[in-house]
């Protein structure tokens, strides 16, 4: 247990320091005290194999807070109406109040993933997934992998504008979107911007996730809405406007594994259709089965043409088909950027990978690349 507590702590380090420092005020100062309290960490020893993040650990606050929004802790959480920033007494309110319900708190832990259903991202892969359906020279199949509820699977139903430098703007998708996405898009040297589509053909669309979120259900809307950082309360404000456009739009959610199960998924979608596979952030949780993952990848390509559009870590995704980038390792300074989008497509088996830009992690920002 000593080794696992340690193991907790540490990974609640990494998480306020790499992922909430400069983004989350609010999460960056529980985490960091977190990492130091034996008893708050100890929480997630409950979790399931590889699931002790800092991300679950605020989710189930969060779930709790929501549950009892009149607690002083609610000040604190912008997403309830809260106003006050971190002061003295957030880490006592929130240990106390944590620990008060730490019953509850170990079964949400032990029962839940985290689920975060980032809508913005959908900015950063739209012009990934353009590129692949320009290649594939008509309509595609889109399957997500690890799509929670799956949003971004509506993406070419959102409407999308880029900031570029000196005022310029690229703009896509319908224009009376319900869903309208902002990100600023700058140029590395050397690099162009990218031709964006007025839309993009998805002929058939379908998720595979291990616990896929049914928007039906308000609980699971709520562990959803919980699961964004709760001193970002436009994040779930753009979460509930998506999904109550996907509701009108619901696509087929499978649940299974993201590779004992991506065959039969991807043999759900029509054959005739080639195959788009969005992965966002989800390599992250395959942990060591990362690389089986791109095998069953490389299979797929021989029934069909298939393209794999990833965002996330370097070192969770595209290190697998495009190594030795220590460039796309590090996280650019004073940006946040510190993912990485990238379009693989695999001709007989075979990755041609590129790195197409450099990603903030909830879709803020991107940096085009050199081609």
């Amino acid at each position: 247990m000593a080794i696992a507590l340690e193991q907790i702590k540490q990974t609640l380090r990494t998480f306020a320091e790499v992922e909430a420092r400069g983004v989350s005020p609010l999460y960056d100062h529980l985490a960091t005290r977190a990492a130091e309290d034996d008893d708050v960490a100890g929480l997630l020893a409950d979790a399931r194999g590889g699931e002790a993040r800092g991300t679950l650990l605020m989710a189930a606050a969060h779930r709790l807070v929501q549950a009892d929004p009149i607690h002083p802790l609610s000040r604190y959480y912008p997403s309830l109406g809260g106003f006050d920033g971190v002061d003295g007494e957030t880490w006592p309110l929130f240990r106390s109040f944590l620990l008060e319900r730490k019953d509850k708190a170990r079964e949400i832990i032990a029962s839940r993933y985290t689920q975060t259903n980032e809508v913005r991202r959908a900015a950063l892969v739209y012009p990934a997934i353009s590129v692949a359906a320009k290649e594939a020279g008509g309509k595609i199949a889109l399957l997500e992998v690890g799509c929670s509820a799956g949003l971004l699977l509506g993406l070419d139903r959102f409407a999308y504008r880029y900031q570029c430098d000196g005022g310029v703007q690229l703009v896509a998708g319908p224009a009376k979107a319900a869903v309208g996405l902002h990100c600023s898009l700058d140029l590395a040297p050397g690099a162009v911007l990218p031709k964006l589509p007025k839309k993009v053909a998805i002929g058939a669309r379908a998720g595979l996730d291990r616990a896929p979120v049914d928007l039906a259900d308000e609980d699971e809307l709520a562990w959803l809405e919980a699961c964004v950082w709760a001193d970002q309360p436009d994040r779930i404000r753009l979460l509930r406007t998506a999904a109550a456009e996907q509701r009108k739009h619901a696509p087929t959610l499978i649940t299974g594994d993201g590779i004992d199960d991506l065959a039969p998924a991807a043999a759900s979608l029509p054959a005739e259709l080639p195959l788009v596979v969005l992965t966002s952030h989800a390599l992250a949780y395959f942990g060591d089965r990362r690389a089986a993952f791109v095998e069953e990848l490389a299979k797929l390509s021989a029934d069909r043409p298939v393209w794999w559009v990833t965002e996330g870590f370097y070192g969770a995704a595209l290190d697998l088909v495009l190594p030795d980038r220590p460039d796309l390792a590090a996280a650019v300074p004073g940006t946040g950027e510190m993912c990485v989008l990238g379009l693989v497509r695999f001709t007989d088996g075979k990755p041609e990978a590129r790195a197409l830009a450099r990603t903030t992690p909830h879709g803020q920002r991107m940096t085009w690349l050199p081609a």
